[in-house]
């Protein structure tokens, strides 16, 4: 089995530990680990490359109280109200940001709007050189975006260092160079005519982001909104403003021009989005977050006709049959629920296994599950640590408890864990359950959190009935030998991204997005330049040297 790329950590379960809680596991035990980091970005780390190290990283539980301002039209603007941004491990501020109203929001798409002709004016080549300085700029404070991105979200370090930096790196690198890709056509029409068509930008593009992985899902819709010639204004979620506001910094010192790209912050979900998606000058709207907030976006874009690109839910199931490679499966099965303790779109949470592996599957899931390192998400050896926001706990322990009370059963987890040190954050054990039928809530709803469901099926036409059994349409897993198997069934499934014998996957070239109620449009590839960011204009030029007179 390939080995992820060495991040200079300390061998894993090394001595005694907090944060073990539930772990069966005796000390040194080998952990078999995914062949690849997740949500890759299309390369892998350097082996003994400056951003794996840690060395420059402040000691753990050192977060320096940090003031950041607006970004509006090149410039910091301090509103004089400001408000705290915390760390989901220990409640600890590490942050204080500005908070934008109504002025300072229509400052910004003003902003955006006159730097748009002289932005878009410039050739593909000049936007790119920019964002390759943006890369460049990233790269030059790698660890410290890694570090932002852990304490306000509470994520693993681990992660936000192999996946979240190196993932946003390599879409700026991509679309910097990829822009000119999005040529016009020629077209043939009757007559003496010259037909073809343009691509050409929006002007002022809204975009908003969630908290999960907030530097990763800026860059997808920044990168290639920028490269095309739009501009934009970024809302980052309002518990994750500080690596869009670091990102902010980046793009100042590499050069992008003032009001090309603004970014404003506020502590309410809603106030500045919802202002942001009905501005009438903004001509393009980009969201990533809930179904629910989905509709509300794009009612509001729909005030002045702009068009909506929406990156929504995910209930994914995750298809294992009997001929599947099985510890390749099982690696990525937890991969799948459990990186960023389950809080990703993509989270295969209905894992479906054929019913001759089903109980050696379940046993060995579980016995994984429970040997999960959690613990403080700085220290480099955890691998699961806390929830996002009190509301995702209280959602995971609404959906477990409902779940039981419907006749599941609860094989691992299922608790909130309160002994210290985990009394001061949002931590929730991983779960498993069993014996889930479909019209369960638990089953039905996207939950956001670490709970894993598994069910036997028996054949491909069940496997397919079960995995289409949703709402939603964002991904999906097929596992089997058969590649005739796994592209039948692929084909099969109400999904916009079917990853065979792998998951999580999502390189910047391919197309990214959802079927159903997990939205509509592409992010990521060509296709997010061409269906996403630009609109098509046709022309035509009469080459006739002859003309007729219509009124006689």
């Amino acid at each position: 089995m390939r080995k992820p790329p060495s991040l200079r950590f300390p061998p894993l379960r090394e001595g005694n530990r907090a944060g073990r809680a539930g772990s069966t596991a005796s000390q040194g035990e080998p952990r078999s680990a995914p062949a690849r980091f997740p949500l890759q970005a299309g390369g892998t780390l350097r082996r003994g490359s400056k951003q794996q190290s840690l060395r420059n990283l402040p000691p753990q539980g050192d977060a320096t109280m940090q003031t950041y301002r607006l970004y509006i039209d090149g410039e910091w603007i301090d509103t004089g109200t400001r408000y705290e941004v915390r760390n989901p491990a220990n409640g600890e501020a590490i942050a204080e940001c500005a908070v934008a109203g109504e002025a300072e929001l229509n400052a910004a798409v003003d902003a955006a709007a006159r730097a748009f002709p002289e932005w878009a004016a410039r050739s593909y080549e000049e936007r790119g050189e920019l964002l390759r300085a943006v890369a460049q700029g990233i790269k030059a404070r790698y660890e410290e975006f890694a570090l932002a991105e852990t304490q306000e979200t509470g994520r693993c370090l681990r992660e936000t260092l192999a996946h979240d930096i190196p993932a946003a790196i390599a879409v700026f690198e991509y679309f910097a160079g990829i822009a000119p890709a999005t040529l016009g056509e020629t077209i043939p029409v009757p007559g003496m005519y010259l037909n073809y068509t343009r691509r050409e930008p929006y002007g002022v593009v809204g975009a908003i982001t969630p908290w999960n992985f907030p530097l990763w899902l800026a860059a997808i819709k920044i990168a290639p909104a920028l490269a095309v010639g739009n501009t934009m204004v970024l809302k980052p979620a309002p518990t994750t403003p500080i690596t869009a506001l670091m990102l902010a910094e980046v793009m100042h010192q590499a050069g992008i021009p003032a009001g090309v790209f603004n970014v404003l912050t506020d502590p309410t979900p809603a106030t500045i989005g919802d202002l942001l998606t009905r501005h009438p000058k903004v001509r393009k709207v980009s969201f990533t977050g809930s179904t629910a907030v989905g509709v509300r976006v794009m009612q509001n874009a729909a005030t002045h006709i702009a068009p909506v690109s929406l990156e929504l839910g995910g209930k994914s199931p995750f298809l294992v049959f009997a001929d599947a490679d099985f510890d390749r499966a099982l690696a990525h099965a937890l991969l799948a629920n459990y990186f960023a303790q389950g809080q990703m779109c993509t989270a295969a949470t209905r894992i479906f296994v054929e019913r001759p592996l089903y109980e050696r599957f379940r046993d060995a899931f579980v016995a994984r599950a429970q040997r999960l390192q959690i613990g403080d998400p700085l220290d480099p050896t955890t691998e699961f640590a806390t929830l996002h926001k009190r509301e995702q706990l209280e959602k995971t322990e609404f959906y477990v408890r409902a779940a039981l009370e419907e006749g599941a059963k609860l094989l691992a987890g299922g608790r909130r864990l309160t002994e210290p040190p985990f009394d001061k954050g949002f931590y929730f054990a991983p779960t498993v359950l069993e014996e889930v039928q479909p019209t369960m809530r638990v089953a039905c709803d996207e939950i956001f959190g670490p709970v894993a469901m598994l069910m036997p099926f028996e054949g491909e036409a069940e496997a397919v009935r079960l995995a289409n059994n949703t709402d939603y349409g964002l991904a999906a897993g097929v596992w089997t030998q058969d590649i005739g198997k796994a592209l039948r069934v692929a084909h099969q499934i109400e999904a916009g991204k079917v990853w065979v014998n792998c998951y999580n996957m999502i390189p910047p070239q391919a197309p990214y997005g959802g079927y159903k109620l997990s939205g509509f449009g592409r992010e990521l590839g060509l296709h997010c330049l061409l269906d996403l960011y630009t609109q098509v204009k046709n022309v035509q030029v009469d080459l006739s040297p002859d003309y007729f007179e219509w009124f006689g």
